[in-house]
């Protein structure tokens, strides 16, 4: 099963970081303001990951490919890493559709 490890940035801003089973990172949020905020982006991955309409399919200006994962009201809640093919990317899609509805949340923002 994946996990929601929450930390916190040297800005004293929190984020996190979903993480497959083998323990790659497959989504990352954006800095919060506070913890209340980002445990509540984490529950909206929870809720939108398995919509497929909620995945935004990117190219950077690099030719790499990633995506977005965007709330009900269009605000980015995580973003990938940079894959090399759209294959990758779309594996990366199907992983967090996987891991993400039932993830632990692993606090390390202590």
């Amino acid at each position: 099963m994946g996990k929601f490890e929450l930390s916190k940035r040297k800005d004293g801003e929190f984020q996190f970081n979903l993480k497959a089973e083998n323990g790659e990172v497959i989504l990352t949020s954006e800095g919060y303001t506070t913890k209340t905020a980002c445990l509540n982006g984490m529950e909206s991955v929870k809720r939108n990951s398995v919509d497929d309409q909620k995945y935004e399919k990117k190219v950077a200006s690099n030719g790499k490919f990633f995506f977005n994962l965007k709330a009900s009201n269009g605000q980015v809640i995580g973003s990938s890493q940079m894959y090399v093919s759209e294959a990758g990317r779309d594996n990366g899609i199907k992983s967090v559709k996987k891991n993400a509805p039932n993830a632990a949340v692993i606090d390390l923002a202590n």
